[in-house]
């Protein structure tokens, strides 16, 4: 049998372990980001744009993406899950849920997270200003430039740091697997339904889930900071 202080020293040592790993995924993510953003600046990505995008296009006609009728309509709906409405309810609901528990700090954090993206991801598409694809009709409505993906990156931003925050104060494994399981899920979806539809380049979609996943661990790093020191709430389990 270990000893107490044995069991507290491995514990913390896991802890940190994951600390360390974060950091490391969002190093990783942003130096993903600056990749890309900078093969896409000098036209590098061109071509793995267009052969990807044409892909999910029917060779005889390129207008038409592939699969039957009804699958467009499906591609909407996701892309819809990634549109502002559908996150500012989204947010607004989750904020009210952690209001009913009580979790004043997350909820504080949640909403800095959600507003802050929202700001960088406009900037970011503004300082950029890169053009949306021209290859085929667009089956959404689009307003803003193309690089970095907004859906891409709003929908990582909202659903992963969603994910991260309520996985924090769920005590049970299995539930935080399932929710961030899910927020990953989402994620994917909208991100693969922009390029369905032709209202982004791949590596569009491919910069905003780089930036939207290093913000998302950004917050977790955030809140157990925070946690550690009172003004975050603490999950059941005390990690």
């Amino acid at each position: 049998m270990i000893s107490a202080r044995e069991a507290i020293a491995r514990a913390g040592e896991r802890l940190e372990l994951r600390v360390v790993l974060a950091v490391l995924l969002v190093a990783g993510a942003l130096w993903g980001f600056v990749a890309l953003a900078g093969e896409v600046m000098e036209g590098e990505t061109l071509a793995f744009d267009r052969a990807l995008l044409l892909a999910l296009r029917d060779p005889a006609n390129p207008a038409d993406p592939l699969g039957p009728s009804w699958l467009r309509e499906v591609g909407r709906d996701m892309t819809a899950l990634g549109g502002i409405a559908v996150l500012t309810l989204l947010t607004i609901g989750v904020l009210a849920f952690m209001a009913l528990r009580a979790l004043w700090g997350a909820a504080g954090l949640l909403l800095a997270s959600v507003l802050g993206g929202m700001v960088a991801s406009n900037l970011l598409k503004a300082a950029f200003d890169r053009a949306r694809p021209d290859l085929v009709p667009h089956g959404s409505i689009v307003m803003t430039a193309s690089f970095p993906s907004g859906h891409a990156m709003m929908s990582a931003v909202v659903y992963l740091t969603l994910g991260v925050l309520l996985a924090r104060v769920e005590p049970r494994r299995r539930d935080k697997a399932f929710i961030l399981s899910c927020a990953v899920f989402l994620t994917l979806l909208v991100g693969v339904s922009r390029v369905y539809l032709g209202v982004h380049w791949p590596t569009d979609v491919l910069a905003g889930w780089c930036l939207g996943a290093a913000w998302a661990l950004g917050c977790w790093l955030v809140a157990r900071w925070l946690q550690r020191r009172g003004a975050v709430e603490t999950d059941h389990a005390g990690q």
